[in-house]
């Protein structure tokens, strides 16, 4: 028997060679029985011999029919028990065939199939709209054509993922050729087949639009804190410029000059350029580029614009840094001082004047995460009001928006981090930062 014959073959061959031994051995065996016992019964009668050798061909005929019957019988309900099975299964295949036709053609991302080597195999209409290219077209292309250099090693990596099985989420760039631009959320999901990879889905949403609308709220807000925060700074910029105007007065009257007081003149001009450069930085218009960022060194900054308010509200700032090494994150510098001045603004305004307020600020390590601990001694809140928290317009102040822990969240968010609020009425409230860890080298 050829190997290379279909399974199905070989099974029928199997099935017609086992009847026709069965139909041999049958007929074999009932020509020894019927001649012993014709012989046994006969006992020397010519006549009974003879009658029995006729009718013991019915006999056979008449048996084996039935067992043939029986056999039939049986084979051919399993083959339409078989049958109805495989028609079942067409039937749910067809129907589940329509439903991944519909969520690939109908679904409003753009899906792209892809094989192992990256190529094209199909696209949805969206897809075409979105890269404005149809579906011959994009398979004579490679999608690098599309992508920056960064961002080519960033969706390298997330395809490499894929011969592991692992679905990846990430945000890219596209150019197309009309010097347009969009920015795709993208998911890559492995196809598997029989536990092997055999190629991936790409889906990609445009939220240009959605991103700018963000960094439109982002900004907002930024000029909203940079607005709260200039009367505290110039009562700050005031101390240091009454103490120059008495110098420079007591030098007019005097007509003399002190080391001393220059010194200390130039120790407060100091302290003014400090400032305002802080106040330059955080109110200038920058693109969003992440970098690698010194945690310490963007606290140290906030603060000294945050002690300004800090003094005008009779509240002490303690910092700490728990750790001897540098700690780094990937990210957007002022985009992470509007946060830390955000909730340590929050936290201040917290504190009743009453009360004798304090803000503590800890730096540490945690696993793989950076993180920033904000604990103030102030007035608290309900646990219901803290499920709120980050809600966009849902404030805990009278005068509030609502929007500055909105937009922290999201920009926590954009940075692979997350920020937790726990708060206890009379007692304070505690909002801890984490941020990926990442190698100083």
């Amino acid at each position: 028997m050829n190997s290379g014959e279909p399974t199905t073959m070989k099974k029928a061959k199997e099935i017609s060679l086992r009847v026709a031994i069965t139909y041999v051995l049958l007929g074999g065996l009932w020509i020894i029985l019927s001649d012993t016992v014709s012989m046994a019964l006969a006992h020397e009668q010519l006549s009974i011999y003879i009658y029995f050798q006729r009718y013991k061909g019915w006999f056979f005929i008449l048996i084996t029919g039935f067992i043939i019957y029986l056999l039939v019988y049986r084979r051919t309900q399993e083959l339409i028990v078989s049958n109805e099975k495989l028609t079942n299964k067409e039937r749910q295949l067809q129907i589940q065939n329509q439903h991944y036709h519909s969520l690939f053609e109908q679904n409003p991302d753009g899906v792209f199939e892809l094989n192992l080597e990256g190529n094209v195999v199909s696209v949805n209409k969206e897809a075409e709209d979105l890269l404005e290219s149809t579906q011959e077209e994009l398979k004579k292309v490679k999608f690098r054509t599309f992508l920056d250099e960064s961002d080519i090693r960033l969706v390298t990596k997330h395809f490499r993922g894929i011969f592991l099985g692992k679905a990846s989420k990430f945000e890219t760039t596209i150019h197309l050729p009309n010097d347009k631009s969009k920015i795709l959320r993208c998911s890559f999901v492995p196809i598997i087949v029989d536990e092997e990879v055999t190629g991936l889905y790409a889906i990609a949403r445009d939220i240009t639009h959605y991103r700018k609308n963000e960094e439109m709220m982002v900004a907002s807000e930024k000029l909203s804190v940079i607005g709260q925060l200039a009367a505290a700074v110039a009562h700050e910029i005031r101390n240091p410029l009454t103490s120059l105007k008495g110098f420079i007065q007591l030098m007019q009257t005097t007509n003399t000059i002190d080391h001393n007081h220059l010194d200390i003149m130039l120790s407060e001009v100091g302290r003014i350029d400090l400032i305002s450069g802080e106040m330059l930085i955080l109110g200038k218009q920058q693109d969003v580029h992440f970098q690698k960022q010194k945690v310490d060194e963007l606290l140290r900054q906030v603060l000294i614009l945050m002690e300004a308010q800090a003094n005008l509200d009779n509240v002490s700032i303690q910092y700490e840094n728990n750790e001897y090494e540098s700690l780094y994150v990937m990210g957007e510098g002022n985009q992470l001082k509007q946060v830390f001045i955000n909730i340590i603004k929050n936290a201040v305004e917290a504190i009743p004047a009453t009360k004798e307020g304090k803000v503590t600020i800890s730096l540490f390590k945690e696993s793989t995460n950076v993180c920033i601990l904000v604990e103030d001694n102030g007035v608290g809140m309900e646990s219901e009001r803290v499920e709120k928290l980050g809600e966009p317009f849902y404030s805990t102040k009278e005068k509030g928006t609502g929007l500055g822990l909105a937009v922290c969240h999201k920009i926590i968010e954009r940075h692979n981090g997350k920020i937790h609020f726990q708060s206890e009425k009379e007692i304070g409230t505690v909002v801890k930062i984490c941020l990926p860890l990442v190698d100083k080298d």
